[in-house]
């Protein structure tokens, strides 16, 4: 039987002393926990110039080594910044997973950035992602349980649909949901794997001051196959006129638009019946309306 093994708590007091031990070239850098942390993993500020990036269960491990590989080879490839790599720690007794040293980038995140032009931001995340799909993946990770089934087919996790819709009841609309996943699961991605990022939220999308996207960051999910996956942004942040503007952008058939949606189906579903995660429940509403009101053709 397997059994997950969990980080012990994970603080600024640790990360001191992991940075002191490993590499002690930036020990007696201040360590100032990140606000917002992620769910995966916790990040913490060393000094002005790094960051440091622990993952919060051995469900996360895998990413670390994929990002310090992928990262350098997309990382020229692409016009946004994206994380860069410059240490990698080991496993210790205080703390039994692999973690990672990087440089800061600084910018804010979209969600949390003063009110931005939607239909510009849309088009600038749209022109990242076709970039991404255009570097070359012969030598990418293929999508499977390291980036959870992220660029994989949606139907991996049609059970969780069903047992969500099963909890949920009449809170929701089930038939419309039904026939949204149904158009999902309908389509694949029928050719070359490419590369996706696999969580493009609001929260890894970072803005300048004049609120054009800077940066990706979070490539923990990342991998190649099909892009459908990168697509849920639509719905989860983007109104209807930028949808427009972001689909027109990104290039991709209505077959991918329809996996996007059952992306999103999924995960608004499996957080309103309390299966995955935190998050405010009238958001995931939102999200769940947005997606079953759009007529994605």
């Amino acid at each position: 039987m397997h059994t997950e093994v969990l980080c012990p708590d994970i603080d600024a007091a640790l990360v001191e002393r992991l940075v002191a031990e490993q590499f002690p070239e930036w020990a007696g850098l201040p360590v100032h926990e990140v606000d917002p942390q992620g769910w995966d993993n916790r990040t913490y500020r060393l000094g002005s110039e790094l960051s440091v990036r622990l993952p919060s269960a051995a469900g996360y491990v895998a990413a670390v080594e994929k990002e310090q590989r992928v990262l350098p080879y997309l990382a020229p490839r692409l016009d946004v910044r994206v994380p860069e790599p410059v240490g990698l720690g080991t496993p210790t007794d205080g703390y039994p997973f692999p973690w990672s040293v990087r440089r800061w980038i600084d910018g804010t995140d979209a969600l949390r950035a003063p009110p931005l032009d939607h239909s510009r931001f849309a088009a600038d995340v749209g022109a990242v992602l076709r970039q991404l799909r255009a570097v070359p993946a012969a030598d990418g990770p293929v999508a499977g349980a390291h980036s959870f089934h992220r660029g994989a087919h949606p139907s991996h996790y049609a059970s969780e649909v069903v047992a969500a819709l099963d909890a949920l009841g009449a809170a929701v609309d089930r038939r419309a949901c039904e026939r949204v996943w149904d158009e999902a699961v309908a389509s694949a991605w029928d050719g070359p794997g490419v590369w996706f990022h696999g969580d493009v939220a609001a929260g890894n999308l970072l803005v300048d001051g004049d609120g054009r996207l800077s940066a990706l960051i979070d490539f923990g999910t990342c991998g190649v196959g099909d892009p459908a996956c990168d697509l849920v942004l639509a719905w989860t942040f983007l109104d209807a006129d930028a949808r427009g503007v972001f689909r027109d952008v990104v290039g991709l058939d209505a077959g991918t638009w329809a996996r996007g949606r059952g992306w999103a189906l999924w995960k608004s579903l499996i957080l309103l019946a309390g299966s995955a995660g935190p998050g405010d429940r009238s958001e995931h509403e939102r999200v769940l309306d947005a997606v079953l009101a759009d007529p994605v053709v």
